[in-house]
């Protein structure tokens, strides 16, 4: 059977307290799950920029070993023009 108390405090406010003669009733309070959602989501954005990093660090390789081609070849190319011209210069042996 439950019991009822009513206290009034000196500053007017009442307090009321009721008990039973049961056992104790444990209320759980637990969250939502909005917290993993946004851990989840939070952790996809991070993976996805650490991606976005790593391909861009790829691209910028190729076009350096592009850039690194091309100069060899331009390299090369002046390096025949130069035999051309010494070949021409000197006149031949017969």
């Amino acid at each position: 059977m439950p019991t009822e108390r009513t206290i009034q405090h000196p500053d007017g406010s009442v307090e009321r307290t009721t008990t039973t003669d049961g056992p104790p009733v444990v209320a759980e309070r637990r969250g939502g799950g909005m917290g993993a959602v946004v851990a989840l989501i939070l952790g996809l954005l991070v993976v996805g920029v650490i991606a976005y990093f790593l391909l861009n660090m790829s691209q910028s390789e190729r076009v350096e070993s592009d850039a690194i081609a091309g100069a060899a070849e331009s390299v090369g190319a002046a390096a025949e023009n130069v035999g051309e011209a010494a070949q021409s210069a000197v006149p031949a042996a017969n």
